[in-house]
């Protein structure tokens, strides 16, 4: 089993396609522009067995 973690959706969607204005993507972009202040793009695949 295994488990995929990241930024993605709409949370993301300005940091993934390098969008800038706070309208682009719907408005996501200026809703969490401050997301890359906290995090970067990447993520983490967590495998494991039960």
């Amino acid at each position: 089993m295994s488990v995929l973690s990241g930024i993605g959706g709409w949370a993301g969607i300005g940091m993934t396609n390098n969008l800038e204005n706070d309208s682009d993507g719907l408005g996501a972009v200026g809703a969490y522009k401050s997301l890359s202040s906290w995090t970067a793009l990447g993520g983490v695949l967590s495998v494991f067995s039960l």
